[in-house]
């Protein structure tokens, strides 16, 4: 229910930084739905385990993710994700140091 993630992308960047750490959780989705901003955890074919910011739900259970990075590999690629490939939304967010 819990997991503890480092990253070592640069997808989220400026915010997200390599060698940060956060904390994802499935938990929050059992009381609300995934919403725009959330940023998330997802495993993608072809791709792994990755973590990106909701721009867009879509009326049939899909999302639009996105990174802040322009060369940030998302939706633009590989199109809307389905919401059973999250592993969870980030609760908290470590710094490096």
């Amino acid at each position: 229910m819990l997991r503890l993630l480092k990253l070592s992308g640069e997808s989220l960047t400026p915010e997200y930084q390599i060698g940060d750490f956060v904390f994802i959780s499935k938990i929050p989705y059992f009381f609300t739905s995934p919403a725009q901003g959330d940023v998330i955890a997802f495993r993608q074919p072809g791709y792994g385990l990755l973590l990106k910011r909701i721009q867009e739900v879509l009326p049939d259970d899909k999302l639009n993710v996105i990174g802040s990075h322009p060369e940030s590999i998302d939706s633009r690629e590989f199109g809307p994700i389905s919401q059973k490939n999250v592993i969870g939304k980030v609760i908290w967010h470590i710094h490096k140091r």
